[in-house]
């Protein structure tokens, strides 16, 4: 772990960098069911809205393990509500 991330350089630890990462999870979390909500209008449990869950699970994750072994940054990277509420509610 020190050699990929530099722990000690950037004065944090592996207990520290759980625990932020855990608060972050938790801080995002709604996103995973808000995003499915807006875009197929509530109908919780139709195809659609579990393949939007899924969706929004799948690039959620691969979007942050990507910033975090290529970039090398503590970021996390999701879809953005505000331009999914606009898609949903102005464009459609």
């Amino acid at each position: 772990m020190e050699k990929r991330f530099h722990l000690k350089e950037n004065g944090t630890t592996v207990r520290t960098e759980v625990l932020a990462g855990v608060t972050t999870f938790m801080t995002m979390a709604y996103v995973i069911a808000l995003n499915p909500n807006i875009l197929t209008n509530f109908d919780v449990g139709s195809p659609l809205w579990n393949g939007v869950f899924l969706a929004t699970c799948l690039s959620s994750a691969l979007a942050s393990l990507c910033m975090a072994f290529l970039a090398n940054k503590p970021f996390v990277l999701g879809p953005g509500m505000g331009l999914n509420s606009f898609f949903a509610v102005l464009v459609i």
